[in-house]
């Protein structure tokens, strides 16, 4: 009876061993993120780049070329981390109309397989993302004025275009405004609608979306007009879903809206560089952090990071810290997934920056983690399974 007791007691402590072994290499797997960096393509980049980020240490490190292909200047990852899609901003296939790209990702290593490439609905396309139920891919295409929808086939390639909407329509700025420029799709939180930055028309369009078959129909109200000149570029949701924010690129400023079931109401805009600032500059990234007291936004021109902490009971943006980004042209930003970190992508400069995020007061510091990267135009995350 004693020996069998020790066998059982050594077998216990063994399946423990083997238990706590695994538990503790799979916490080991999932404590860091990956991160993806689209680019303009050049003598100084190639395509996709990639690199891991540890939230413990707040260490980035840069991996290399995830996947070689012309001009991935946006990205976006299915709702499952297994794929990632990137718009081709460049004609292809002496057709006058841009890409998109999709690849799969290896969650061991990072890399990344391209899996097709297709036409993008128009040309220069600037911004993708997916649905929520990860069936379909929405495209913005900047040049043309027109969003584009893809399904999504079960291995992550992009299939047959389901919809595409061509804009009209022009604005009050005469150089940049001629046309309807699409910058930005999103969906709300429930699928439904489909939203449309367009640049050129100082608009967001309002689509109805249908998530059995992939088609856009103008919502009514169809759009929300912002201030004539504004140029809105990006557009992000509070985490509550009841407000969002969109910095408009032709005069720098950010605008606060109140959404409600497929309507926005503007309420507040506010100036992103200071009033002592003669020079050029442009607005280019959003951002609310994860926990929704502070909107974050970038100053192309003036070259910094905008801070603001967001009062909803008051309706009012409060300018927290204005910083330098570390180099020039910050063409995008990412806060970490666990809100401690914004990562800066400088475009002329060709590096990555990082900050220190203070949650509590929503101010950056400047730490030494730098990365080069040629031609830095977007930053996305991922948890790997």
């Amino acid at each position: 009876m004693k020996i069998v007791k020790s066998f059982f007691l050594i077998f216990i402590a063994g399946l423990s061993c083997v238990i706590n072994e695994n538990c503790a290499m799979a916490q080991a797997k999932s404590n860091f993120y990956w991160f993806y960096v689209g680019t303009y393509t050049g003598a100084k980049s190639k395509g996709i780049y990639y690199g891991k980020y540890e939230p413990v240490s707040g260490k980035i490190e840069l991996k290399g070329l995830g996947a070689q292909t012309i001009s991935p200047s946006f990205l976006a990852v299915h709702p499952d981390n297994k794929y990632l899609y990137a718009v081709n901003e460049s004609n292809l296939r002496g057709k006058q109309e841009g890409g998109v790209s999709a690849f799969q990702i290896n969650q061991s290593t990072g890399e990344l397989t391209e899996i097709n490439q297709t036409l993008s609905g128009g040309n220069s396309p600037c911004h993708l993302t997916t649905d929520r139920t990860g069936k379909y891919l929405l495209v913005a295409n900047y040049g043309s004025g027109t969003v584009a929808c893809f399904k999504l086939n079960k291995t992550g390639g992009i299939g047959e275009k389901t919809a595409q909407i061509q804009h009209a329509g022009s604005g009050t700025n005469p150089s940049r405004q001629k046309g309807p420029h699409a910058h930005w799709v999103g969906l709300s939180a429930d699928n439904k609608y489909a939203f449309v930055c367009d640049l050129g028309l100082d608009k967001i369009l309002i689509y109805k979306f249908d998530e059995n078959s992939g088609d856009l129909k103008p919502n009514d109200p169809s759009f929300v007009k912002l201030n004539d000149g504004a140029g809105p570029r990006h557009l992000t949701f509070h985490p509550n879903e009841k407000f969002a924010f969109v910095i408009n690129e032709l005069d720098s400023t950010i605008t606060a809206l109140e959404y409600n079931n497929g309507s926005f109401k503007t309420f507040n805009t506010v100036k992103t560089f200071p009033t002592d600032y003669n020079g050029q500059n442009s607005g280019a990234e959003i951002e609310v952090h994860p926990n929704g007291k502070f909107v974050y936004g970038s100053n192309r021109g003036h070259d910094s990071i905008v801070c603001f902490e967001f009062i909803p009971e008051k309706k009012d943006l409060q300018l927290i810290q204005t910083i330098s980004s570390g180099g020039k042209m910050p063409r995008h930003f990412a806060i970490t997934p666990d809100g401690n970190y914004l990562l800066a992508a400088n475009q002329s400069t060709d590096n990555l920056v990082l900050f220190k995020l203070n949650s509590n007061t929503g101010k950056l510091t400047a730490v030494e983690e730098k990365v080069e990267v040629g031609s830095p135009v977007c930053i996305i995350f991922i948890k790997p399974e």
